[in-house]
């Protein structure tokens, strides 16, 4: 076999594994989203208590972390190199740790019930504009914690996506002023989610794993005095759903999805780059949108049309110039540095949800959110 051949059929191999993470990304991301509305809305088989549905997606994700570190206990003890639950450690659970990770377990509480309401109250088509504003939060909080430096072309796509989510929110036929202002509430804790996920990191060890279980732990026991307050009548007027098989199938489906929405996250930055990520992302979102129009017979409007392509198009626009804007910052400092240029570490992503994941994804059930998730 030639050279040339070997290489030609290595690069299709690498082709096919890269549209099936992709797809496998796209196919996990979209369908947390929509079963996540069912279960919110659906009247049938479902119960209209966001909190209790947010809390045992908290419970799922704990679980399967606890699982997934003793699954990796094993296979160490067994002397494996390699294995997927190798990336996993022992799972603890310490009094020391879990303050620590305190703030940040509040913050994460608010953005996945924000999140989970907003879902609820809002159109499907509707949902990506109205957790639209996380990347102008997340600018606004740098500039004013950080004192971050943002630049004109930074500040033009900003611009962008808010009149897109302007235009979007005013063409909504079926308008929610609750989902509405849900979705923003959403947005700005991711973007303290973010801020503070890179604080407690080092708390454990900058494992996203262990800070995903803990965090998670953490929310189990917030929810609780906010359901017994909140929803406990809702319980007990729906406790027969509480036995419905069909009710948990899908609540276990939702925390699985939620869980995995983080591994296919971190596959597709691996097997392409953090830009990549997030243009697939953004795309991503512009056909669950589209969808939505047809699966949910949401109705569309020029407006609401126009609003989904100004956001979508502001934010692919942001991502492109921060990718540039921290490109031009490593040359200026390798050439500072008297060095040839600083190596990327291939990380620009701005929130934390699982080693990655999506509170839309939000998925619901990790504690590391990354932005077009």
């Amino acid at each position: 076999m030639s050279v040339g051949h070997s290489k030609s059929a290595a690069h299709a191999a690498n082709m096919k594994h890269i549209a099936s993470v992709v797809a496998a990304y796209w196919i996990v991301s979209i369908s947390m989203v929509y079963l996540n509305k069912v279960l919110m809305t659906n009247s049938e088989f479902s119960i209209p208590a966001p909190l209790f549905m947010t809390w045992f997606q908290c419970f799922f994700t704990t679980c399967l972390c606890y699982v997934c570190g003793e699954l990796g206990e094993v296979q160490r003890r067994k002397g494996k190199a390699t294995g997927y639950f190798m990336q996993f450690p022992a799972m603890r659970y310490t009094g020391t740790v879990a303050r620590k990770v305190g703030v940040l377990s509040l913050v994460f509480v608010g953005m996945m019930t924000f999140n989970n309401l907003c879902l609820k109250y809002v159109e499907v088509s509707f949902y990506n504009v109205a957790r639209s504003l996380t990347i102008v939060f997340n600018v606004l909080l740098s500039l004013a914690i950080l004192r971050t430096f943002v630049s004109l072309p930074t500040v033009a796509c900003l611009f962008l996506v808010f009149v897109g989510f302007w235009v979007g929110a005013d063409g909504e036929v079926n308008f929610s002023l609750l989902g509405t202002l849900s979705g923003v509430t959403s947005s700005l804790f991711v973007s303290l989610n973010s801020i503070y996920t890179k604080k407690v990191l080092p708390a454990v060890n900058d494992n996203q794993w262990v800070l995903t279980f803990v965090n998670n732990f953490n929310a189990c026991i917030l929810f609780l005095p906010l359901i017994f307050f909140l929803e406990l009548p809702i319980l007990l007027q729906h406790w027969t759903t509480l036995f419905s098989p069909l009710f948990w199938t899908g609540m276990c489906l939702s925390g699985l999805l939620g869980f995995a929405i983080g591994t296919v996250t971190v596959m597709q930055i691996k097997a392409t780059s953090p830009l990549t990520h997030n243009i697939s992302g953004t795309a991503k979102a512009a056909v669950q949108s589209l969808l939505a129009f047809y699966l949910w017979g949401n109705p569309a409007t020029t407006k609401s049309l126009l609003g989904i392509a100004l956001v979508l198009g502001g934010s692919s626009a942001y991502t492109f110039v921060a990718m540039r804007e921290a490109e031009k910052k490593r040359r200026t400092s390798g050439l500072a540095g008297g060095g040839g240029g600083s190596k990327s570490n291939g990380s620009t992503e701005v929130g934390a949800l699982l080693p990655v994941k999506s509170p839309g994804a939000t998925g619901s059930g990790a504690g590391v959110k990354l932005t077009g998730a």
